[in-house]
C-alpha cells in the first residue's frame, strides 16, 4: 500500500525503468556482498595475547598499554613469577602452584580457583577464592572480598606504585580511597576453626613478590615503599591502639585526592594511624546524619558539587590513636 504523497516514476527513456543495485549488491559490478556489521570492523583480539598457560619455572609478565582493559586467562602455571603491569576488565587463575603474580587494576573481578602455595598483589572489583590453599594476597578491592572452600588464607593492604598506574585505577574504574582488603567473607567457614587471616603489619610487599627480573619488565619503574603506594596504607581491622579517633571529610574540588593524600601523609609521618578510607556521593540526609547539628553548615558544600560538571564524593577514614580521620571528596 503506497504513501498518500508518493507518486508513480516516470519511466526512462525506451519505457524501462533504470535498474538499482539490491541489499548487498554492488552498485558498479551488480555483485552480491557480503554483509558488514559494526563488530567485524573491531581489531581482531588473539586470545594468545591475553593468556599463561601451562609454564613452568618462567617470569612472565605484560607491559603498560598491552592489556589495555581486556579479559586475561592465567591457569596451570608452577613456580612462576607473572606481572600484569595494565589494566584488565577480568582476570581468572585456575591451578596455579608456588607462583607470585601481581594483577593491576582489574574493572571487574578477579577469580582463584585450584591455587596453592601463591604470593600475590591484586587491584579488582571483586575478589574471589574457591578450593584454594595458602594464599597470602596484598589486596585493594572495591568491595568485600570472599573466599569458598578456602584455607590458610593471609591478606595485607595493597602496597605498589608505578608512574601508569594511577591512571590504570581510573581506567578500570576504581578508586583509590575504597578498599575493603580485610573485611572478607567466608562463605564456607569451619567450626572452630579460622580459614583466613591477616600478614603480620612489618610485612613487605617485595619479600613475597619481588621485582620482576626480566630485562622486558624491568622498563617498569616499580616501587614497594608503603610510603609510595597509589593506595593509602590502612589499618582495616587490625585492633586498634587507640579508644580515641577523628573523622576528617574533603568535599569534591580541583584538588581533592592531592589535598586528601598530603594529610594523610603527613598524619601518618607523625605517628597517627589511618584505619580506613572512603569516597562516596554524601546526600543532604547523609550530611545530617554524619555531621549532626553542623550538618547546616555544609549542605551548601553538597549543593556546589551537585551541579552539572562536578562531582561530589566522600572518603572516609579513620586515624586511632587521637584521631579517626576521615576524607570527604
Amino acid at each position: 500500500m503506497g504513501c498518500f504523497f508518493s507518486r508513480r516514476r516516470k519511466p526512462a527513456q525506451g519505457g524501462q525503468l533504470p535498474q538499482q543495485a539490491g541489499a548487498g549488491q554492488d552498485a558498479a559490478t551488480g555483485e552480491q556482498k557480503a554483509p558488514q556489521y559494526s563488530w567485524d570492523l573491531r581489531a581482531k583480539v588473539d586470545p594468545k595475547e591475553y593468556t599463561f598457560s601451562g609454564l613452568k619455572n618462567e617470569t612472565v609478565g605484560r607491559l603498560p598499554g598491552k592489556v589495555a582493559g581486556q579479559q586475561f586467562v592465567i591457569q596451570d602455571c608452577e613456580n612462576c613469577k607473572i606481572y600484569i603491569f595494565d589494566h584488565s576488565a577480568t582476570i581468572t587463575i585456575d591451578d596455579c602452584v608456588n607462583c607470585q603474580i601481581f594483577l593491576g587494576p582489574i574493572k571487574g573481578s578477579v577469580f582463584f580457583r585450584d591455587c596453592k602455595d601463591c604470593k600475590c598483589v591484586v587491584a579488582c572489583q571483586q575478589f574471589r577464592t574457591r578450593d584454594c590453599k595458602k594464599l597470602e594476597v596484598f589486596l585493594c578491592c572495591a568491595t568485600q572480598p570472599i573466599i569458598e572452600s578456602s584455607t590458610g588464607m593471609k591478606f595485607g593492604c595493597f602496597q605498589y606504585y608505578y608512574p601508569e598506574l594511577a591512571l590504570q585505577f581510573k581506567d578500570a574504574g576504581l578508586s583509590i580511597f575504597n578498599n575493603t582488603w580485610s573485611n572478607i567473607h567466608d562463605f564456607t567457614p569451619v567450626s572452630g576453626e579460622n580459614n583466613w587471616g591477616l600478614l603480620p603489619e612489618t610485612a613487605v610487599v617485595q619479600d613475597y613478590v619481588p621485582l620482576p627480573s626480566s630485562e622486558e619488565l624491568k622498563a617498569v619503574r616499580i616501587s614497594t615503599d608503603a610510603t609510595k603506594s597509589i593506595i593509602p596504607i590502612t589499618r582495616g581491622r587490625r585492633q586498634k591502639n587507640s579508644d580515641e579517633s577523628c573523622l576528617a571529610v574533603f568535599f569534591a574540588g580541583d584538588y581533592t585526592t592531592a589535598n586528601a593524600r598530603k594529610l594523610i601523609d603527613e598524619m601518618t609521618s607523625k605517628g597517627f594511624q589511618l584505619v580506613q578510607t572512603k569516597e562516596v556521593l554524601m546526600k543532604a540526609e547523609d550530611a545530617h546524619r554524619v555531621f549532626q547539628q553542623s550538618a547546616s553548615e555544609f549542605i551548601p558544600l553538597l549543593e556546589k558539587v551537585a551541579q552539572p560538571h562536578s562531582s561530589g564524593a566522600v572518603a572516609h577514614a579513620d586515624l586511632p590513636g587521637v584521631v579517626k580521620k576521615s576524607l570527604c571528596f
